[in-house]
């Protein structure tokens, strides 16, 4: 197991405040923890929406790598395009 290293450093809580913790980190969702009054722990995540979190269930991620193989092996066509938009018309009836 690699050895933890601790950096720390000085930053300055703007009037608005907002603390900048480099370029290298914008953009990027944080979870912050106050773990006691003025002590933060600040941990990059990656946010999932609730609506999303079904496609990150193991049997819909399978599902999804069957779908993409299948995908994969069968490449698209438009040579059967009428014959396809004539069947789709008759369904629709």
């Amino acid at each position: 197991m690699p050895a933890l290293t601790t950096q720390s450093t000085v930053k300055i809580v703007g009037a608005n405040g907002t603390i900048s913790l480099g370029k290298q980190y914008a953009g990027r969702q944080v979870l912050l923890e106050e773990k006691e009054p003025g002590v933060w722990l600040v941990r990059t995540a990656t946010v999932v929406p609730d609506n999303e979190r079904w496609l990150h269930h193991p049997q819909t991620a399978e599902s999804l790598r069957e779908a993409l193989a299948w995908a994969q092996s069968h490449p698209a066509s438009d040579d059967d395009g009428e014959a396809l938009l004539k069947r789709l018309r008759d369904d629709s009836r």
